[in-house]
């Protein structure tokens, strides 16, 4: 059977953080399933189909990387994919507490997925989607914050 993991993330955009995280999930599990969440919640600048293609880009020369998307409780996925993990990322200590009550909430509904965090390379623990879309709304550099694709995507929507 498979090693296979889920690497949830609303992705929006995909930053070199997000990336910095899939890359080495990638190295450790045979396959890990990058999954755009649909957050209704949240007010998204990109649609979920352009994240998705955004992060099929950045992601095609992975070979054991697939990019999907779902509604609905992480745990359903990961057990319809067959996967025994999830992988989140950790930026800062502050991170720490909001990832602990999900892990701790997915624990209840399925105690067979694993939950395993990596903390991100130093030169991205200030990265966020949010800030990456402030500074391109004001035309600010980002070139070393994401990766190319999504520079052009920023570019367009914010050129409209």
């Amino acid at each position: 059977m498979k090693n296979i993991a889920v690497c949830p993330g609303s992705f929006d955009p995909v930053t070199m953080g997000h990336m910095d995280i899939i890359q080495r999930g990638a190295k450790v599990f045979e396959e890990v399933r990058v999954v755009v969440l649909n957050n209704s919640s949240k007010k998204s600048l990109f649609s979920v189909e352009e994240r998705l293609e955004l992060l099929k880009a950045v992601t095609k020369d992975f070979d054991n990387v697939i990019v999907d998307t779902f509604d609905g409780l992480l745990v359903d996925y990961a057990q319809k994919v067959k996967a025994k993990a999830i992988i989140r990322g950790l930026r800062a200590v502050s991170d720490f507490e909001y990832e602990m009550q999900i892990t701790s909430m997915n624990r209840v509904l399925n105690e067979q997925i694993e939950t395993f965090f990596i903390m991100t390379n130093n030169q991205y623990s200030f990265l966020s989607s949010s800030i990456v879309k402030e500074v391109a709304k004001y035309k600010g550099n980002i070139s070393e914050l994401v990766p190319k694709e999504v520079e052009k995507a920023l570019e367009k929507k914010f050129n409209k």
